[in-house]
């Protein structure tokens, strides 16, 4: 069967284009696979690996210097805050109490605490104590810091264990973006472990949390909303051991929806000491203004650290 023209024209072009040096030209990869030692495990593994953790530790008390920003595209421009020191104590289930003292006076910047459910939030600097359930939203993009929430500092501060009676975990081999010390870009493996539960008749996305594989210990996670958005992305570096639990000394809380990141980097930890119910309580302070988040407000402004 005889080639037809076009067709026949297209062989020649391939065949001569090593000699059409003008046409084209070569190029290094800028990315490179990382060299170090990788480990293996499974998918039931890293499943294990969450859900002791999540089960051995029953309450966390901490020292911890914050590090927080707020603002972005929507805003316009990002407001860095200095550093605080912060006291967090967690307890499960769902209790949390953290404490942000002014640098230098080290007198109260803000005190929340959460049940889970509702949260409490006094700011001595502007007189305010704020009440109110934890999903309510205060949109404010001139104040993006209004909208923290003890709450989602929980979620990301202690995984929460994978149930098989309401939730399916998948395994996906995925890679993460690294620097080598002289800038370049290395790609190096990863375990991503992609959670879903069950919502109603059908499956939403719940989270997704990548594992390291020179460590196999859980690096970073992505929490999402019902429709599917992120709503919180928590980063966990610097293990270290406290007290024979292995701990990310440092955890960074971004929250894209409302634009403000909290870091926590971890001074003293103690886990399973004994926590009392009385540690996670809140009175409103006399004399202070009242804000309750059911309630129309004309504006509330929390900076943190401010």
């Amino acid at each position: 069967m005889r080639l037809k023209s076009p067709f026949l024209s297209f062989i020649l072009f391939l065949a001569l284009l090593p000699t059409m040096g003008c046409l084209f030209r070569t190029r290094p990869v800028e990315d490179q696979y990382s060299k170090i030692p990788l480990k293996e495990s499974t998918q039931q593994g890293l499943i294990d690996t969450i859900n002791q953790q999540a089960e051995a530790i029953r309450t966390l008390k901490a020292t911890v210097d914050i590090d927080s920003s707020a603002g972005g595209i929507k805003k316009g421009h990002v407001t860095d805050y200095k550093e605080i020191r912060g006291y967090v104590l967690a307890k499960k289930p769902d209790a949390l109490h953290l404490i942000g003292l002014m640098p230098f006076v080290r007198t109260t910047a803000f005190d929340m605490v959460s049940d889970g459910q509702d949260f409490k939030l006094w700011i001595p600097p502007k007189n305010k104590f704020v009440t109110g359930e934890n999903r309510a939203a205060t949109p404010n993009p001139d104040q993006p810091m209004e909208s923290i929430r003890p709450q989602n500092i929980y979620e990301a501060l202690l995984i929460r264990r994978i149930d098989p009676n309401t939730e399916i975990a998948v395994l996906e081999n995925g890679y993460e973006t690294l620097h080598d010390g002289k800038g370049h870009r290395v790609l190096q493996e990863d375990y991503e472990l992609t959670v879903i539960k069950k919502s109603g008749d059908g499956w939403v996305l719940e989270r997704k949390i990548i594992f390291g594989r020179t460590d196999l210990k859980p690096h970073r996670q992505f929490i999402y909303s019902e429709d599917g958005t992120v709503a919180t992305d928590a980063k966990y570096a610097e293990y270290k051991d406290y007290g024979g639990f292995s701990f990310p000394s440092r955890i960074e809380v971004f929250r894209p929806q409302e634009e403000y990141d909290i870091t926590l980097n971890m001074l003293r930890v103690e886990i399973n000491i004994p926590l009392k119910d009385e540690q996670f309580v809140l009175e409103q302070p006399a004399g202070a203004q009242v804000v309750h988040l059911e309630r129309p407000q004309s504006s509330l402004v929390v900076p943190l650290g401010k």
